[in-house]
Parts: C-alpha cells; sequence; structure tokens
C-alpha cells in the first residue's frame, strides 16, 4: 500500500511465500485447499467450501486450469481480493494482486502468465459491516413473532453477537 515491493523469501513451501506476500491485513488465519479436483460437480463443491471458508484460502492450479480457476473466481467472487503468485522464487516469477474480477483480463494481457506452476491467495472476505441500528431492528422483528430467548438465539445465530448481549437488549 505504501508503494514499495515486497518480496518472499524462499522456502520449502510456495504456500506459505504466497502468503507472506499476499499483505491480507484482514485475514484470521487461512486455509489450505491444495488442487481443486479437475472438473465436475466435485470442483463445484470445493470451491464452494473455499469460497465459505474463513480468513484467506490458498489454491494450487496448473497452467492448463488457470483460465477456469479464474473465471470462476470472477463470477463467485468478484469483489474478493486474490494474489496469484506465478513460478514462485524462479526466474520469471510474477506476483500479482487484484480482485477476482480482474483476474480473467489479467491472464488474457500476455500470454506468458498462463505459463507455469500457481499459487493463488484468496483473501478473506470482508467483514460485514453490521450497526447497532441493523442489530436493534432485527431483534426488534424476531421479538414480534417470537419469545425473548428464541429471538435473542436466532439475533446471535445471524449477527454473530453474543446471545447473553442480544438477550439483555431484548
Amino acid at each position: 500500500a505504501a508503494g514499495h515491493r515486497v518480496l518472499p523469501i524462499p522456502g520449502p513451501s510456495s504456500m506459505l511465500a504466497a502468503l507472506s506476500v499476499a499483505g491480507d491485513s484482514a485475514a484470521d488465519g487461512f486455509g489450505f485447499a491444495g488442487f481443486l479436483p479437475a472438473k465436475g460437480a466435485a470442483r463445484s463443491r470445493h470451491l464452494n467450501a473455499v469460497l465459505a471458508a474463513p480468513g484467506a484460502q490458498v489454491m494450487f492450479e496448473a497452467p492448463h486450469r488457470i483460465e477456469a480457476l479464474a473465471a470462476e473466481l470472477a463470477v463467485a467472487a468478484a469483489a474478493r481480493r486474490v494474489t496469484v503468485c506465478r513460478e514462485m522464487t524462479k526466474q520469471f516469477e510474477s506476483i500479482a494482486t487484484m480482485t477476482a474480477a480482474e483476474m480473467p483480463a489479467w491472464l488474457a494481457a500476455d500470454p506468458n502468465r498462463n505459463r507455469g506452476e500457481f499459487v493463488v491467495v484468496l483473501h478473506a472476505a470482508p467483514a460485514a459491516a453490521e450497526s447497532a441500528a441493523d442489530t436493534e431492528r432485527l431483534l426488534a422483528i424476531l421479538l414480534r413473532e417470537l419469545p425473548v430467548s428464541r429471538a435473542a438465539a436466532l439475533a446471535a445465530e445471524i449477527t454473530g453477537k453474543p446471545r447473553k448481549a442480544l438477550y439483555g437488549r431484548a
């Protein structure tokens, strides 16, 4: 963000090198998805699990499938940031961070970007900014239809806020 180039230090794991340069300060931990299944329903299920998982998610991808992954991410998570690391610690290493929507165009801009081994870091989904007023409104709606304990439990499940605090508000 300050305009300084960040370079990974080679080590035994391209996954950790990619995480070190991704700069995902919003992530609270990370997950390693490895290679997604090649195609079909198994690939869709695995990708949906990756998209729903908390924190940054790291995937490996082969050069002949990177465009398909880029297209899938552009549709399913357009606003999420991704860091694409190609040929980590090798002569033609490239590292770029962009939104998932920008990834297909980035790959298409240079035919050499489809070559090599890929590590893709899907940055953590941005935290939903929910105001206190939104929580109060939700609680009021639930209280019109449910007992206090059930309304508080559902509000806690929806917002992720502590049930006891919501029960006290109710």
